[in-house]
């Protein structure tokens, strides 16, 4: 059997096919009794609306592209999660590309989703590429979730503030007692954000000549290799504070491996409190960085700018919170 179609529900329900459209669209222009009819005849036939058609009517696609640094990343988890669900209740979908995949094949997967007419794009996280992001946001309304980077004219950008969340990470190790105090710095601007925070409150505390950093790569491996250059120096540090979760899974790694206990011997502290840092075996203390929350106000602020384009972009931050679980306590001695 063919499947019904738009002019069948009209029949059912004994209206034109305009009211029909009318009623699929939300339209309040319709009475009551008229939409119910619809609703019952849509119901009854299992009818679908066609999206095709419905795009080159509307001239919209109704879908979102948002592209990922990595989809390995954990903290993505949440940030979609806030994304997707306000997307959904305006009536988006979301079409998923990473970016990992965008440097193996050397394409510009942007581009893919101009071809295919996204309503808009959303960029998450920090991007090999900030070209690319730019020559799309020229073409179609265009929100960075997560990161600082790049910034554009008409671009809106909704992050947290990474430079308060090293301050509290910090500040908390000094708290406890450590003055030998390590990060394991990430890259692009935000790396640069939070390993500022991290130096400035180690001077605002007469510590610069105690702080180590050491440049790291985002992942779990990354996290364990400048672990194990930091614990193999002549006086290795108390504490460490990793740029992300991954980073600090690795470092409890390291330690582990080199005969140390966490807390007892070495402290961390990680970033994102993604699942990872909540795993009752790991139990990690890290810095909530609110990423459900961006990424529901990133959706809106792309839902504001689909409607007015060439407004001026705006920075957006939300504040970050310290979560203090059990990878952190006071150092066996102060020297």
């Amino acid at each position: 059997m063919r499947p019904p179609t738009i002019r069948d529900v009209a029949e059912r329900a004994g209206v034109s096919k305009s009211l029909v459209s009318l009623v699929l669209r939300g339209s309040e222009q319709v009475r009551p009794e008229k939409r119910q009819a619809v609703l019952a005849a849509v119901e009854e036939l299992g009818y679908r609306p066609n999206a095709a058609a419905r795009s080159l009517s509307e001239r919209r696609t109704r879908t979102v592209g948002v592209l990922l640094n990595d989809l390995r990343n954990p903290w993505f988890v949440e940030l979609l999660d806030g994304l997707n669900s306000q997307l959904y209740a305006n009536g988006l979908r979301t079409l998923l590309a990473d970016g990992r995949l965008n440097r193996r094949l050397g394409e510009d997967l942007t581009h893919t989703f101009t071809e295919l007419r996204v309503d808009g794009l959303i960029a998450v996280g920090t991007l090999p590429d900030p070209a690319a992001v730019r020559t799309a946001a020229a073409r179609v309304p265009t929100v960075v979730a997560g990161s600082r980077e790049p910034v554009l004219p008409h671009v809106d950008i909704v992050a947290g503030d990474d430079e308060l969340g090293a301050r509290l990470a910090t500040e908390h190790l000094i708290g406890l007692g450590h003055r030998r105090i390590a990060h394991i710095a990430g890259q692009g601007v935000v790396g640069e954000l939070r390993r500022r925070g991290f130096e400035a409150v180690m001077r605002e505390h007469g510590l610069a000549g105690s702080a180590a950093v050491e440049q790291g790569d985002l992942t779990e491996e990354g996290g364990y290799r400048a672990t194990v250059r930091l614990l193999g120096a002549p006086h290795r540090p108390t504490a460490v504070f990793a740029f992300n979760d991954m980073a600090g899974v690795g470092a409890l790694s390291a330690a582990e491996e080199l005969g140390l206990r966490v807390p007892d011997d070495l402290s961390l502290v990680g970033y994102d409190n993604t699942y990872l840092a909540r795993l009752r075996h790991l139990w990690l203390t890290t810095v909530d960085n609110a990423n459900h929350d961006i990424g529901r106000r990133a959706a809106r602020r792309l839902l504001d700018r689909i409607t007015d384009p060439t407004r001026p972009g705006e920075v957006a931050l939300t504040a970050p919170a310290l979560e203090v679980r059990g990878t952190t306590a006071p150092p066996r001695s102060t020297d």
